[in-house]
């Protein structure tokens, strides 16, 4: 990507964080003018940062999995078990809220870009640090995989979209099965 003048990269700041928004409020096929008007600028700005609604949604996507990527790599592992599974519950709300990325995890690496597929394995490369991390304190079952987990996670996401409470609930009850 070309360097943005300041201007427009403000712009393009101001497009994901609308964007974010409605696809947590709208989900994937949020409106594309209501994103521009929110963000402040016109639709031929939109489109010149993001010339498809695909586009669009890779970035906020991958920007959200950045965010719950650097909150696992910052725990400082003191209580694995409760590290993991507050992690797992952000996890869990930020894929409920966003309809259509619990979908795309799920559907396993023949169905997902390479794009996508980079962000099942930056969650994945977190998640396993997690994972070691409660295992080797006997926190989790020994056979609890990162893999495992992911799918929990979303099918959970999945079978609860936009119902973050019941999604957390409905976790929590989960992970008590994997306790040993």
């Amino acid at each position: 990507m070309k360097s943005l003048r300041v201007d427009g990269q403000r712009n393009r700041e101001r497009i994901v964080a609308a964007a974010s928004a409605l696809v947590a409020r709208d989900g994937a096929q949020a409106s594309l003018e209501e994103i521009a008007r929110r963000a402040g600028v016109g639709s031929a700005t939109l489109h010149r940062h993001f010339p498809t609604r695909q586009a669009l949604l890779e970035v906020v996507f991958r920007e959200g999995v950045a965010q719950l990527c650097a909150m696992a790599s910052a725990q400082p592992g003191r209580n694995p078990a409760a590290e993991l599974a507050a992690w797992l519950e952000e996890v869990t709300v930020y894929t409920a809220t966003h309809r259509g990325l619990a979908a795309a995890l799920l559907a396993g690496p023949e169905g997902l870009s390479p794009w996508e597929l980079c962000c099942t394995d930056m969650l994945l490369e977190v998640l396993n640090g997690l994972v070691a991390r409660a295992s080797s304190a006997g926190a989790i079952h020994s056979g609890a995989t990162a893999e495992d987990l992911l799918r929990l996670v979303n099918a959970i996401a999945v079978a609860n979209e936009q119902d973050a409470p019941t999604a957390r609930r409905v976790l929590r009850l989960a992970l008590l099965g994997i306790r040993p």
